[in-house]
């Protein structure tokens, strides 16, 4: 018999005891920064970037640690954001769309590298080559070539039916090139959500709703915004971009439901975030394949590729509805959401097994993100910054420029200048071929424009100079900007009208005579 070793055996217990310790869940050794600092550093941020309501959620090992409220719903009221408080999550609605798409093609219904008029065979872009090659996968990843928002002042919050919008794609000349160019495109989400009908016979949100909403219990997620103003517990939008901060409407863009039309709360959102730190389980219950879920986070087109001067990042890169970049060494995916009055972000890092869902409801801040990176420092060992003092800077001087561009408009139309033709010569139909019409009408002193497709939009147009009138949107979240008329032989021939980059980013040319230009 060999002599017991007692040194040998108290130091294979310590072991025992130090792995063990090792093998603790991580959501034991909270960060500091969200056990001593989260709720002053949220109320702080609320108050300087003037956000009346914020929710945010964070599960971290399998468990919610975090699902709560800040602020009020509506300013004015006593009503407060809590964790079912509604928001609408915007682009954070294309991952649910990424993933369906995804799992019809798991299960052999459809391809990814199915061509999109095998589907759609009247469907059409720009170049006829693109149109060709064109899959759906390429609907879900960005890479038509387009430029980011390009067609957006059309379609969002438009009266045009879904097909309109797919036929109104071949008008949108890119200015990159197809599969390798980054370019945000919401219509080709929607595109997407189309091919789905057709495969499925169901709605795009009834399909959602069956295969990922209800299996997960998320029962108080909408798949459209229509009647959002009537539902209990909802954030009012708010902006105060051009003006003190202000109440806007409620965007409505059912149209384009697959790209950015979901409804949530953080309480709801926690479930999907579990489910995607649980390789598509949620409860121990199987929800969607991992295969699924590998395939939507696989990069199919590079949005960046050079060291982050600010942040411990690399690379970025789109999936299948969802950004995936390296931070602090760990893989992160997220997306955020943009509606007007209402930013949101959703954010998953499974090596950490952390999720993070923060919903705002102003759209006028980069607070929601700061938070979020604030967040992420905090779990993965990056060492403190202030991220919202660091973005705040760049906010600043961001409104200093807005505030004088506007300013310098007023004190053109203060003025009060006679144009050099009657103001009803401004007034008539003006058409561009991807907008169709805007109708240009004398009121007093001010011309009103009227949008075809925007049926609750007017823009308010005072005279400055040089036959340039100063456009107030009765939604102010479209902004306060120059329109500029064109004249030939004394006549108005033509007028560029611009909004809000938030929307699109570049102007609109509307020319009198139609010649020439395609109206649908």
């Amino acid at each position: 018999m060999q002599p017991v070793n007692v040194k040998r055996i108290l130091r294979y217990s310590l072991f025992l005891v130090f792995y063990s310790l090792s093998l603790l869940p991580s959501y034991a050794q909270t960060p500091s920064f969200l056990s001593d600092s989260l709720d002053s550093y949220i109320e702080r941020g609320m108050k300087q970037w003037q956000i009346p309501g914020l929710a945010i959620a964070i599960v971290k090992d399998g468990k919610v640690i975090l699902s709560k409220g800040y602020g009020v719903r509506e300013l004015g009221k006593e009503d407060k954001v809590d964790e079912n408080t509604l928001f609408i999550i915007a682009s954070n609605s294309k991952l649910f769309t990424g993933t369906s798409i995804a799992k019809l093609d798991y299960e052999k219904k459809l391809s990814l590298n199915d061509k999109i008029i095998k589907y759609i065979p009247w469907f059409r872009l720009y170049d006829s080559n693109t149109t060709r090659m064109a899959t759906v996968k390429d609907m879900l990843c960005h890479r038509l070539g387009t430029k980011t928002f390009q067609g957006d002042f059309t379609f969002w919050d438009s009266n045009l039916a879904k097909d309109s919008i797919i036929w109104k794609m071949r008008y949108l000349k890119p200015s990159g090139e197809f599969r390798q160019d980054y370019g945000y495109c919401n219509a080709a989400f929607m595109v997407a959500g189309q091919v789905l009908e057709k495969v499925t016979g169901q709605s795009w949100e009834n399909y959602v709703q069956e295969n990922i909403l209800t299996p997960l219990g998320m029962n108080n997620t909408y798949m459209n915004t229509a009647g959002l103003a009537g539902r209990t517990n909802v954030a009012s939008p708010y902006n105060n971009l051009y003006s003190s901060i202000t109440k806007i409407p409620f965007d409505n863009v059912d149209n384009l439901g697959p790209a950015t039309s979901m409804v949530s709360n953080v309480k709801d959102l926690s479930r999907w975030l579990l489910l995607q730190l649980d390789s598509g389980r949620y409860e121990s219950k199987r929800i969607l394949p991992w295969e699924v879920l590998q395939k939507t986070r696989d990069i199919n087109i590079l949005t960046g590729s050079r060291k982050s001067s600010v942040y411990p990042t690399h690379f970025r890169g789109y999936g299948l509805g969802v950004y995936a970049t390296d931070y602090n060494g760990k893989q992160v995916y997220w997306h955020t959401g943009g509606a007007f009055g209402q930013v949101t972000n959703v954010c998953f890092v499974p090596e950490e097994n952390l999720g993070i869902t923060i919903l705002t409801n102003n759209d006028n801040q980069n607070f929601f993100e700061a938070l979020r990176y604030q967040i992420l420092d905090a779990y993965l060992g990056v060492p403190y910054t202030d991220r919202s003092k660091f973005q705040w800077g760049f906010f600043v001087q961001g409104k200093k420029e807005t505030d004088e561009q506007v300013a310098s408009l007023k004190t053109r139309a203060d003025k009060k200048n006679i144009p050099e033709i009657n103001l009803e010569d401004f007034t008539g139909d003006y058409f561009n071929t991807v907008y169709g019409r805007i109708t240009i009408s004398k009121s007093g002193n001010l011309l009103i424009c009227r949008f075809q497709h925007h049926p609750d939009l007017i823009g308010y147009m005072d005279y400055m100079d040089h036959n340039e009138f100063r456009m107030t949107y009765s939604n102010i979240g479209y902004g306060i900007y120059p329109a500029k008329f064109s004249l030939q032989n004394g006549k108005p021939v033509a007028v560029e009208v611009q909004a809000n980059d938030f929307v699109e980013n570049d102007a609109y040319l509307f020319v009198k005579d139609p010649s020439g230009i395609i109206i649908r």
